[in-house]
């Protein structure tokens, strides 16, 4: 049994499943066939349930592959997940993914919609929401295990999120990509991913980009066929057979536009994310400062 031996941990809708793929394509690394396992944040919702069958994923990784990976994005923001992975394995390797929070908060709750996660379509509502939802109220049924995945604020918040891995692992063993580096160099990104992850820095792909923006026609559709897809999985039918996103794509799938907002209320998620995004440019010794002015 080899172990992986790095974890892409988030964040989502930051480019974390065009770079899992085309880490997939190189000789020395494994990634975990089907993405998203989340075994290790048991603080909320997790597919597989124990390390026999985690494992079990990996059982195809072999001695040419010096790099074994998986890709959860939801580990970066769970508070047991990280902790968990370095106890099962000491020399894990972290990557993180990261982009303007403003951006992602809504990138984001366009996915949930996607997935039949979020009932409220439109982002304003939503995000008006949070609150209630914190107490329990207004919660999708299809999230009722992990009912603070509609808490976009706190999700989005990446500075606190890296903040809490650095006191946890040295950042040596580190990696964060900036999405806008990826989207404008995936060349140099990838060089230098597979630089951290000790391969070959030479291999070149071709740097499909994967898991666009989505929207749907019918949000009722994408509730149902999510709470079908969870019922299959209680029933004991663990499979990922894929059926959610090939009837999607086939039938519900829309033109995606980008989300529209008030001037109110993106001076309200700047005030909200102004702090974080500062935080970051400390933690990364970069200037994020165009992150908060209006595009």
């Amino acid at each position: 049994m080899i172990k992986p031996n790095f974890f892409i941990i988030g964040a989502p809708k930051c480019g974390t499943t065009s770079l899992a793929a085309w880490l997939a394509e190189h000789p020395q690394i494994y990634m975990c066939p089907g993405k998203e396992p989340h075994f290790f944040n048991r603080d909320g919702a997790y597919w597989i349930e124990t390390l026999a069958k985690y494992e079990s994923l990996f059982a195809y990784a072999n001695s040419q592959h010096l790099a074994v990976g998986e890709a959860s994005t939801r580990y970066l923001y769970s508070r047991v997940a990280v902790p968990q992975i370095i106890e099962y394995n000491p020399d894990a390797k972290f990557i993180v993914c990261i982009r303007n929070p403003i951006d992602m908060v809504l990138s984001l709750h366009s996915e949930m919609v996607w997935r039949g996660q979020e009932t409220v379509r439109d982002f304003e509502r939503a995000w008006q929401l949070q609150a209630e939802r914190k107490s329990g109220r207004h919660i999708p049924l299809t999230i009722r295990r992990d009912p603070e995945r509609v808490q976009y604020g706190a999700y989005c918040r990446l500075g606190e999120q890296l903040a809490r891995l650095y006191t946890l692992i040295v950042r040596e063993r580190v990696l964060v990509l900036v999405l806008e580096d990826l989207a404008k160099d995936p060349a140099e990104e990838y060089r230098k991913t597979l630089g951290f992850l000790n391969v070959d820095e030479s291999f070149q792909t071709e740097f499909a980009v994967w898991n666009q923006r989505k929207a749907v026609r019918w949000p009722l559709m994408s509730l149902v066929l999510s709470y079908l897809n969870q019922l299959r999985w209680h029933l004991g039918f663990r499979m990922r057979l894929n059926i959610y996103d090939k009837v999607q794509r086939a039938i519900n799938k829309a033109d995606a536009e980008q989300t529209r907002i008030s001037p109110d209320l993106r001076n309200e998620l700047v005030a909200y994310f102004s702090d974080d995004i500062h935080l970051l440019e400390h933690l990364l010794g970069r200037d994020f400062s165009y992150w908060l002015t209006p595009k």
